[in-house]
Order: C-alpha cells, then sequence, then structure tokens
C-alpha cells in the first residue's frame, strides 16, 4: 500500500528558513528549477513522471523567499516499494519485506551558492517532524555522487564496502543496465581521508546516523550522477542524535 501523505503537511520556521510542503504548482516548478541547477543539468528544470505523485519540501529565505533548498517523499509499505523511484534502478524485493512504513527520500539539493550549514538542518527538522508524525520505520533513497566518472570515489566506494553495506536481509540487488560493484574496484590501499573528502554530505549524514548502501553504485547519464541505494533504519538511530534532530524539529 501507498500512503497518503498529503494529509501531513510539513511546516516549519527556524531563524532565517521557512520549511513548508509545496501547495502550489508554482512551488513544485520552482523545486524543478533548482533541481536542474544544482544537479548541473543543461535544462532548466529537472522534471520526471514520479513529481505529480510526490511531496515537494521546500525552504526558503523567510526575509527574501529565496529558495535555497528542496526534496520530495512518498511513503510505501511492503511491495508498494515497487513503485518508488529508487525501483527503476535497483531491486528491491528484500526490501519489499521489511515491517512497517518507508519514506523515500529523494532529489534533496541545495542551492549552489548557498554553504549555511543551518539549511541542511532545518531540512533534517523537517523530515523528523514527518518521520515521527507517520511512524516511519525505515528512510531509503538514491544518494548521488556528481558525474558518471568512477575514479574520483574508489577510496569512498572502498569505505562504503568495507563499513556500510546493508544487511544482507535488506541489500537491494544490481538490477540497472550500468552499475559499478565496489568489490570490482577497490584501490589496493584505502585512504579514508580521500574517501571522507569525496563523500556526499548527504550520504556522509546518513552514515553517521546508521544508515547503509547497496553494494554498488549505479551510472545514471540522465542526472549525470553516480548514485547509490541508501537506507536509515529509524530505530538504529543513536538516541543523542534523534534527540538533536528532534530539537530542530
Amino acid at each position: 500500500m501507498i500512503q497518503d501523505t498529503q494529509q501531513d503537511p510539513i511546516g516549519l520556521i527556524r531563524g532565517r528558513y521557512r520549511v513548508y510542503t509545496a501547495t502550489s504548482a508554482q512551488d513544485i516548478q520552482a523545486a524543478q528549477s533548482l533541481r536542474a541547477l544544482a544537479f548541473g543539468l543543461r535544462s532548466s528544470q529537472d522534471i520526471d513522471a514520479f513529481d505529480p505523485s510526490q511531496d515537494h519540501v521546500l525552504v526558503r529565505e523567510t526575509d527574501s523567499g529565496r529558495l535555497v533548498c528542496c526534496f520530495r517523499t512518498w511513503v510505501f509499505c511492503g511491495a508498494a516499494i515497487h513503485q518508488s523511484y529508487a525501483a527503476q534502478f535497483y531491486d528491491l524485493r528484500r526490501l519489499a519485506a521489511f515491517d512497517g512504513p518507508m519514506m523515500e527520500l529523494g532529489r534533496f539539493c541545495v542551492h549552489p551558492d548557498v554553504s549555511d550549514p543551518d539549511v541542511v538542518r532545518i531540512a533534517w527538522g523537517a523530515m523528523t517532524q514527518f518521520v515521527d508524525a507517520r511512524g516511519i520505520r525505515l528512510l531509503f533513497g538514491c544518494t548521488s555522487f556528481a558525474g558518471v566518472d568512477m575514479r574520483p570515489y574508489l577510496h569512498a566506494f572502498a569505505l562504503l564496502q568495507a563499513r556500510h553495506l546493508a544487511p544482507p536481509r535488506w541489500q537491494p540487488a544490481e538490477s540497472a543496465a550500468e552499475a559499478v560493484r565496489f568489490a570490482d574496484h577497490g584501490p589496493q590501499t584505502l585512504d579514508q581521508k580521500s574517501a571522507m573528502l569525496h563523500m556526499p554530505p548527504l550520504l556522509r549524514t546518513y552514515l553517521l546516523m546508521g544508515g547503509w548502501v547497496s553494494d554498488h553504485a549505479v551510472i545514471d547519464r540522465q542526472m549525470n550522477t553516480l548514485h547509490v541505494f541508501t537506507g536509515l533504519e529509524i530505530a538504529a538511530i543513536p538516541e543523542n542524535r534523534k534527540r538533536l534532530l528532534r530539537g530542530l524539529a
């Protein structure tokens, strides 16, 4: 079953920023424009078939109204996960047996000119608000590495292979036409500094909270990214981090 999330809109104001669920076509178009800019696409908007059915969350500056961050979400239970965006690229048959609501987080991006860490913090605070309200037990999505050249990320992939693979009972299997298996491309010696330097900030956040990843990356030429399936079981998040997140919410 796919759950109706529209009854639980996100609304949060902290300091200079306001987070809310899109309520108009103009909001969604603004998010699509920011996504195209943040992902470095040639088109002026990033539009796909999942946009009409998912909730779009926007973070704006309260004074200027400038859109600084956005992401989209939807909630799935059981076999409905096969209708998720991630299921286009990963075989999620094992996760279809997961007990409880699962929320897909997609197209998370921050305006390239924005470096204020409070933007990401308030976005996570808003997600925490929603996770608590709906009893979400698993957060998942595709976490992107910029570009389709794997070479800069080999140490990052080796670190994921060594320490952060999904539990076997949930591990996504390969189904994409182009994939990079971590075990096939690992460097002889792991350089942890290089690994962390080339790890996407969103993925670092997932891993710090106990997240795990697929054993391979998918080459997505349409979005000009390499991405990994990423999962975060809410029950596995350390209590001190839960308190911090709830404080933001």
